[in-house]
């Protein structure tokens, strides 16, 4: 199909239409390629939205093979799954859903292991984290912005992989809450208050570790 845009004349076009939102649009018609089984909008899929999925996967299990492995699981099922999208949710948010249901089960298994922590992260932008819990980033913090990504990884591990993934869906790659209740099935006051808490927690933490290096301490 030739990519020229068709121009239809003025009056073939009916003004009282709806607007269709272009990317809603777009995404409908990938999504009827996928369930065609078309492998160039697999592929375009996979473009789109394999370097979140990866961050994501780092920022949850913080180890960079694992976030690795787990990104080509994740993609594998989204391929096998397609007509599993019921289409009432952007299928962005439908790919976070498998993403963070992925880690989650990740984490489970690593920690039936025994598996400790790592410190192979990866190179995320753990600012948005400490703006939101009040901090600033100013153009003479950026020699310490390696230090503060560090802290807010470590404090990260700290909570609870629930807590966890929603931190980094909302305070790091920004979804808003509607998207988030689609992605973890539930209710808008669930989760606000375990936001809320989970917030809490990493602004301790995070003061200790910070109160720790500036002591000398570990």
């Amino acid at each position: 199909m030739s990519s020229e845009v068709l121009e239809l004349p003025a009056g073939m076009v009916d003004a009282a239409a709806p607007t269709v939102d272009p990317q809603v649009s777009s995404e409908r018609v990938l999504l009827a390629k996928l369930r065609r089984r078309d492998p160039s909008a697999f592929e375009q899929l996979v473009r789109q939205h394999q370097d979140r999925v990866y961050d994501f996967c780092v920022r949850m299990v913080s180890d960079r093979e694992e976030a690795f492995d787990l990104t080509q699981e994740i993609f594998i099922s989204i391929h096998q799954h397609v007509e599993r999208f019921r289409a009432d949710a952007k299928l962005s948010t439908w790919v976070f859903r498998i993403a963070r249901n992925h880690c989650l089960n990740r984490l489970k298994y690593l920690k039936r292991r025994g598996r400790g922590r790592s410190e192979d992260y990866g190179e995320a932008n753990e600012l948005a984290i400490t703006e939101s819990l009040g901090g600033a980033a100013g153009p003479e913090q950026q020699l310490t912005v390696k230090r503060e990504r560090d802290l807010v990884h470590r404090a990260i591990e700290t909570l609870e992989e629930d807590q966890r993934s929603l931190v980094i869906l909302r305070d790091v790659e920004g979804l808003s809450y509607e998207e988030i209740m689609e992605i973890t099935e539930l209710p808008e006051g669930t989760v606000k208050s375990r936001l809320h808490r989970a917030r809490e927690k990493l602004g301790h933490v995070l003061a200790k570790l910070e109160s720790d290096l500036a002591s000398g301490g570990d």
